[in-house]
């Protein structure tokens, strides 16, 4: 989870990968009305989101099984109890960046609908994870791989906390939870 430009699609692929889970990306669960809103400039409001929520949980319950990734935004925590209903253990981890980076980020980024106008709105709209969340703020602050590193090293130490200890965490959420 995170606001755009936060880096949470690239640290969900590296750990889908290296998991060997299925993963999917929330921008990819809008439909065509949300994109043209968000690519007008135009936050979304609440009604827009609850479908789209409601689907990403349908997926996320779909592949309870076997765990999954996904990336959503997720910033509000009512958003993050629509996705943790989901079947099976939802955890987040909240890829936080400074401003300044996300603001240099968002100003090379192309080929998104997301523009970098609607970054303010999405921090605005940020809420911290509550400490009954399941989950951990990460800090994007140095590489891809010292990201990969801390998230691989909290979900370790909660899979073997939680579970029997197998090597394949019991996960069907997360960064967050685009």
């Amino acid at each position: 989870m995170g606001v755009s430009g936060s880096g949470k699609s690239t640290l969900a692929a590296a750990l889908a990968a290296e998991l060997n889970l299925p993963m999917a990306e929330a921008d990819e669960f809008h439909p065509p009305e949300n994109i043209a809103k968000m690519a007008s400039q135009t936050p979304l409001t609440d009604e827009d989101r609850w479908p789209w929520l409601d689907a990403l949980r349908d997926w996320m319950s779909a592949q309870a099984e076997t765990g999954s990734v996904i990336t959503c935004s997720a910033l509000r925590r009512s958003y993050r109890d629509v996705l943790r209903s989901a079947r099976g253990r939802v955890v987040f981890l909240h890829v936080d960046v400074e401003i300044p980076r996300l603001n240099t980020r968002l100003a090379h980024r192309s080929g998104h609908f997301m523009p970098p106008a609607l970054l303010e709105s999405q921090l605005s709209t940020l809420e911290a994870l509550d400490p009954d969340e399941d989950g951990i703020v990460l800090a994007n602050d140095s590489t891809v791989e010292a990201l990969l590193a801390a998230a691989r090293a909290w979900l370790s130490a909660e899979t073997s906390a939680t579970t029997d200890g197998s090597s394949t965490p019991e996960i069907t959420g997360k960064p967050d939870p685009s």
